[in-house]
This record gives C-alpha cells, structure tokens and sequence, in this order.
C-alpha cells in the first residue's frame, strides 16, 4: 500500500536547486546553527568536530540534486524541472525520498552523529513508516539508527481522491557508535519512507576526513513502489539495494512509488547521466493508475527508450516485466486501495478493448525489446518479472500488490544472478572496470 498518487491540490514549496557535479552532490550553502536536539542515544557534542555541508569530502552519491534549506539541506532524486511536469504532486512527493542515496566519506572516525528532520510517510490506520538509516564501513554493515521525532505526511487513500495532511514534529541526532579504528569508508543509507532535511555532521574531535573512492561502475534502475522499497527492513535492503551490493554497483535508484510513468523527464535524467548499465521495470503502475491502453503504451515505452539511447547509444539496458499482482494478471486496472490490499473494478466489454493487464504487458514488453533487438540494439535485453517473484512467492504478498522484506530481499538477489551474474544478461559480478 505504498504507491503514492496525491490529490492536486497537495503541493509541495519549491526550494532552491543546486546542479549534481559528475560525480556525486554537493552542498554549498552554509548552515545556520541550531541547537542540539536528543537522539537515540547521548553523546557529549564538546569532544566532536562539526564538519560544514559544503566540505568536499562529503558525497551524495545516487541524489541527482540538493536543495538548499534555511537549515541544512535536503536531497532530491529527480530535478524539479521534471517533477513541475507532472500533474500529479505525487512526483515531488516521492522524489524528494532519497531512497538509494548514500553520504559516503573516509575518515577514521570512531563514531558519527547526523542532525536531521525527516518527515516520514503514514498511511491513515496504519503505523508511521519507520524512517531507518543504515551505516557501513568498508562494505560490512555496522549499525542502524531510527529517527521518529519529525513531522508526518498522512495519506488517507481511502478517500477518492486521497487526502494528505501533515502532522507537525521536531529534529533529532543520531548516533553511530562503536567503528573500528584506523580510515574507512563510511556510506550511511538515508531512509526510504520520507524526506529528510540533513542540518549537521559531527564526527571524532581530530578525525580525518577524505573523499571516498570514485565508483568504478553505476547502475540506474527506474521503476515503481517495489523497486522504491517501502517494505524493506532497512534502506540497504531494497531490492536494488541489494542486487547492488552483490554486484559491487554503485546504485541511483528512480524507484519512485506510484510514479513509473515512462515521464519522458526521467528518460532524460538518465540519458544525461553517468551510468554504466541501465535497467527498467516497467508497467505495474500503469495498470494500477490505469494511465495508458495498448496504442499509447507500446510508443511511450519506444519513445522512452529512443530518449535514453540518444545519449546511451551502447549501455546495456534490461526491461524487467512486473511481478505477480493476482488480481490484475489477467484484469485490467484500475487498482483501488482497500483496507489490507486492492480490488479491481468490472468494465464493460465496450471498455475494455485496448485496456492493459499484467500479463498483456508482458507480453508487449517482449515484444517491444524483440523488435529493437531486430533492428540492431544487441544492448537492449528483456527479464520476464515472474522469475523475480512468481505464483510459488505470493506468500510474501501480504496485501496482493507489494512483497514484503524478505520477498524485496529474494528478488534483489534473483535480479542480482539473472542479469548482473555469470552467464547473466549484462555479467558484471566478479568482473574487472566498468562495462
């Protein structure tokens, strides 16, 4: 129950961008002070070092902008240039999630403390979506810290069209104790269930800090509320996430839930950036929004691929068909959020001429990368979304639409071995550079 579709009226205030470098994002605005505000745990700030936002060391790597704050800054993954396009302010909503982002650094630190607000989502009648933020050094995992004290976007999907409102809350800082002595790589995953507003780094009276290693392959994936990842058990444990840390991939995610339209803007996000290989699971939320019939949905797949390849003549891109969604495998959409899952609605025979299902979309996506592969894209390769999580994982579908943790954990790492493994659609585990 995590696709997010907002009522118009909903907006969100624009705050100023700032342009993503090649390499990662930087903040260069200053921080206003502010007091310390209680987190998970106490720790004297006297015997730790504030590291300023702007410092370049400091690394926003799978955001492609930020956001200046009169506070901090907040982390964006699609410009607002392209979100201004949509009618729907869901868009901005989801964007402004970092999910995927990780600030990465060296330092020799031996602890971390992160001042932040964040503002999580909750579905009306249901708990707050916990808003958790993963800590790794080196590649081994370390720790998870949960902020819970920030304000809360209410989406009551129960009213048609839903409702938002937003329940007022305060910062806090969260600490990472207990690191290994001695310099590290340090990525700390930001949450996926909501923004968050980054006001302060602090880290070891003395500690060294230094630029992380470039990565030396990345991968951007589009797709919807299960690539977006709301049901993980933490941010590292999307199934992107995952898939990427088995690959050694250093992941943008434009999961973005409720929102994989095939907007062209995000076709172009991808052309322009610095990907080494590109996949696109694509077509749940079509169905769910019932936005697209078959004469419109074959072009716009077209038409985004062209958007891509005018910029990525030769990255190796895989279209992954949907999942298993029972009620809409052989029924077209829309689907209506219900207490505990979704329904569909009966349509005429008049209707229902053109109107997509699962497995008609399936089919058309097959089709689609058959027809460009025939014309010359060897690049371009199709991933069938039922050997990701079929008819044998409904057991992990808890309300027939969204896997949960362990469904999201088994797919990343069937995604991981069916296209980034040996004898893989695009072999990168194990293997040397970029592709």
């Amino acid at each position: 129950m995590r696709s997010i579709a907002i009522i118009s009226r909903f907006t969100c205030p624009p705050a100023a961008p700032m342009p993503m470098p090649q390499r990662c994002s930087f903040f260069t605005a200053s921080l206003r002070p502010e007091a310390d505000s209680p987190g998970p745990s106490a720790k004297d700030p006297i015997r730790m070092q504030t590291i300023s936002l702007n410092h370049p060391a400091l690394e926003f790597c799978g955001a492609y902008e930020v956001q200046a704050t009169p506070l901090g800054m907040m982390l964006r993954r699609l410009p607002q240039r392209v979100t201004a396009q949509s009618p729907d302010p869901g868009l901005e909503v989801v964007a402004n999630m970092p999910s995927g982002v990780r600030l990465t650094f060296r330092s020799d630190t031996q602890q971390i403390a992160l001042e932040v607000q964040e503002m999580a989502l909750q579905i009306k009648g249901e708990a707050r979506l916990p808003m958790a933020f993963d800590l790794y050094a080196d590649g081994a995992f370390v720790g998870t810290c949960l902020a819970a004290k920030g304000p809360t976007l209410v989406l009551d999907r129960m009213r048609m069209p839903p409702g938002v409102e937003i329940t007022p809350g305060e910062a806090c800082t969260l600490h990472f104790d207990g690191l290994a002595p001695g310099m590290k790589t340090i990525e700390i995953w930001l949450p996926v269930c909501g923004s968050v507003e980054l006001r302060g780094v602090r880290l070891d009276a003395g500690a060294a800090i230094e630029a992380a290693p470039a990565p030396a392959r990345r991968w951007v994936h589009y797709g919807s509320s299960i690539s977006h990842g709301m049901e993980a058990v933490s941010p590292a444990h999307t199934w992107p996430a995952t898939a990427a840390r088995s690959a050694g991939l250093a992941l943008t995610n434009l999961g973005l839930a409720g929102q994989c339209q095939l907007d062209v803007g995000v076709a172009r996000v991808i052309r322009d950036g610095r990907f080494d290989v590109i996949s696109l699971k694509l077509g749940i939320n079509v169905v769910n929004l019932d936005t697209m019939r078959e004469r419109v949905f074959a072009p716009a797949v077209h038409g985004f691929l062209d958007t891509i390849r005018e910029g990525k003549p030769g990255t190796p891109i895989v279209i992954a068909s949907p999942i298993i969604c029972p009620l809409a495998e052989d029924h077209p959409g829309p689907t209506i959020p219900v207490k505990g899952g979704i329904r569909v609605h009966p349509r005429p025979p008049e209707l229902a001429y053109g109107a997509l299902s699962l497995q008609r979309i399936r089919e058309m996506l097959e089709r689609i990368v058959a027809v460009r592969r025939g014309a010359g894209d060897h690049n371009l390769h199709y991933l069938n979304g039922l050997t990701l999580f079929g008819p044998e994982d409904v057991h992990d579908l808890p309300d027939g639409l969204h896997p949960n943790a362990a469904g999201l954990t088994r797919i990343g790492e069937r995604f991981a071995a069916a296209v980034f493994g040996p004898g893989g659609l695009v072999p990168m585990i194990g293997a040397a550079g970029a592709v």
